[in-house]
């Protein structure tokens, strides 16, 4: 949720700095702050507590500039959000730091600092880094050298940004775990934790690789790999707009956002897993405490959410074996529920300002709840203000109001939940690896599976002219194919229910006819055949079938059936957000068929901010 920008130039780099600064501040954040070389060689520090519009103010109240600085985003995770604790860090002799990420070994190497003389000024672990790396310039090394022997030292994820008033041309940066990109100029350089900080300035980037560091000076870039070698990185050509809000060659930005959910998702995962291990300090200061006292789960949202929700109950209760509800948050708030025993309340919001949930989230905070949790993709938001832990999404500005890439990385959100939970409740070192490697390859098969946007749109002409449609899933994939039904009401305006598929002959099969048309998901997992017993229910009573199937399904076109093979088999972590891609895809071929006003659906509104 940090952000780091960086700056080496002939120019004031301020307002570089602080442009960067703004562009981030969807990733999340409570404090700012910003360190400047100035005219004379000495180290300038400002840190404010809140929106960068704070630290600007407080930059008018005493101007600066420089040639060199860093400039940073914090979301507290080691210490409070405070101006202490606010970076960059500094250590002697003019050295400052700003850090993204985790260092977990680092109260052991504050106390070999505290007894090596260094005094400490805030709560958070990336002031040791700052003082490790004066101990080794004091020991002899330059800047870059220094920096070097630093992060041999630290356990975790980071993305670092070094200055020093004794190398004042230079910036030294490191990465593990966490994003760094270098944004090349004409005689000046930049550095970022998102290329989109920098657009305004560059469109040419070289992309750090795990355990690099490297020295930028207006000359130039050195590069070493994580064993000192020296190494060349490529140049790549940027081809983001400087403003992510437009639609580019998009026809609307609801395509724009299913096509965005590779990047949405893996921004969502940065800096909180590393190394095959879930970073749960990303959830806030106090979450290792109370996810190891958490007993029950308690999920509330709207909508979208609330689908999203649905589906973290199935992993809550598989792989944490706890017990976990979900209600819709305008029937929660007016029960009177009874709350079990260290039960967590985790509310999920695309804006965070929904009127039901902030509700719900209130009453709950008056109920004895053991603590909160908000997922939500805006950080300023009430929801994350009022609650006590949060996981930011990083799905970025999401125009269309008909959620897609929201509800993918709520989904890689939850997940990250599940694997937090689940190492205080029996899930070991193994299992988590294997979790958190399914997590992070997820971004990698939407890539992929987005890719059936061809054969979709040719399977979307068969429903233009329908009036309903019946959606089915089994197990976790039950709510996917409610998502798959809203999407497809929203947009297109065919009305669309979704059921467990197990429930057809509770009375939805008195619907099904050759004028129904029937959407199935049908991932290779343990309820495959139970499935295919359903839709043969359809079958039967002379409905058309449309599947989305695993390759290894055995699903085949036939008379009545039509199916689309997935690119690959996905484990059953993954399926919920691979197999949500072809159903946003197929809601919007059909609405953009039927000519209806695909990003501002009438009669709905992006957030809904009245009861």
């Amino acid at each position: 949720m940090c952000g780091i920008v960086g700056a080496v130039a002939d120019r004031d780099v301020l307002p570089v700095l602080i442009e960067g600064l703004q562009r981030l501040e969807y990733r999340g954040y409570d404090s700012a702050g910003v360190a400047l070389l100035d005219a004379s060689g000495h180290m300038r520090r400002l840190r404010t507590v809140g929106k960068v519009v704070r630290l600007t103010e407080a930059l008018a109240a005493t101007p600066a500039s420089g040639h060199l600085g860093i400039a940073h985003t914090r979301w507290a995770t080691h210490g409070v959000p405070s101006e202490r604790n606010a970076h960059p860090h500094v250590s002697h002799d003019g050295i400052a730091i700003v850090h993204n990420g985790i260092i977990e070994n680092h109260e052991a190497l504050r106390t070999e600092l505290v007894a090596a003389g260094y005094e400490f000024t805030s709560e958070t672990d990336t002031e040791v880094i700052a003082h490790r790396v004066h101990f080794h310039l004091r020991r002899g090394a330059d800047l870059y050298g220094a920096v070097q022997a630093t992060v041999r030292e630290l356990h975790g994820a980071y993305a670092l940004a070094v200055v020093s008033e004794r190398d004042p041309d230079l910036i030294v940066v490191a990465r593990a775990g966490c994003p760094v990109v270098i944004g090349r100029g004409q005689g000046e350089n930049f550095v970022a934790s998102d290329v989109s900080a920098l657009l305004p300035v560059t469109r040419t980037f070289q992309f750090l690789e795990e355990g690099d560091v490297a020295a930028i000076s207006r000359e130039g870039v050195r590069i070493a790999d994580a064993e000192g070698r020296p190494v060349e990185r490529a140049l790549r050509e940027s081809e983001l707009s400087a403003d992510a809000v437009e639609k580019g060659d998009y026809a609307h930005y609801m395509l724009k956002e299913i096509h965005e959910q590779p990047r949405a998702i893996a921004q969502t995962l940065e800096e909180r897993v590393a190394g095959g291990k879930l970073l749960e300090a990303a959830f806030g200061p106090l979450a290792s405490e109370v996810l190891a006292r958490t007993e029950a789960v308690q999920i509330v949202a709207c909508g979208t959410s609330w689908h999203a929700g649905s589906v973290a109950r199935y992993f809550v209760e598989q792989v944490c074996r706890l017990p976990c509800w979900v209600d819709i948050a305008s029937e929660f708030r007016y029960r009177n529920p009874v709350v079990p025993k260290n039960t967590l309340f985790v509310s999920i919001s695309q804006s965070g300002e929904t009127a039901d949930t902030l509700a719900a989230l209130r009453q709950a905070k008056r109920s004895g709840y053991l603590s909160t949790l908000a997922i939500c993709n805006v950080p300023e938001s009430s929801l994350v203000r009022e609650s006590e832990l949060v996981m930011l999404t990083r799905a970025g500005p999401e125009i269309g109001v008909a959620s897609t890439k929201a509800f993918t990385t709520q989904l890689a959100a939850l997940g990250m939940l599940v694997i937090a939970l689940g190492k205080h409740h029996g899930l070991d070192r193994a299992a988590e690896h294997e979790l958190v490697d399914l997590l992070t390859g997820t971004p990698r098969l939407v890539e992929e599976t987005l890719a059936l946007d061809a054969e979709v749109r040719a399977l979307a002409a068969k429903f233009v002219d329908k009036r309903h449609a019946l959606f089915l899933g089994r197990g976790a994939l039950a709510p996917v194919a409610m998502e798959g039904a809203l999407k497809l009401k929203e947009i297109s305006y065919i009305h669309a229910e979704a059921y467990a598929a197990g429930e057809l002959k509770h009375g939805p099969l008195a619907l099904v006819d050759a004028d129904m048309p029937v959407i199935a998901v049908a991932p290779n997992n343990d309820l495959l055949e139970k499935l295919k017993s359903n839709l043969q229910e359809v079958r039967a009573r002379g409905g058309e079938l449309y599947v989305f199937a695993d390759p290894d399904s055995g699903i085949e076109e036939s008379d009545g059936v039509h199916v689309i093979t997935m690119p690959r088999h996905v484990a059953q972590f993954q399926a919920p957000i691979v197999y949500t891609v072809p159903l946003q895809l197929l809601a919007y071929h059909v609405a953009t068929m039927r000519g209806t006003d695909v990003d501002q659906p009438r009669n709905l509104a992006k957030s809904v901010t009245v009861e």
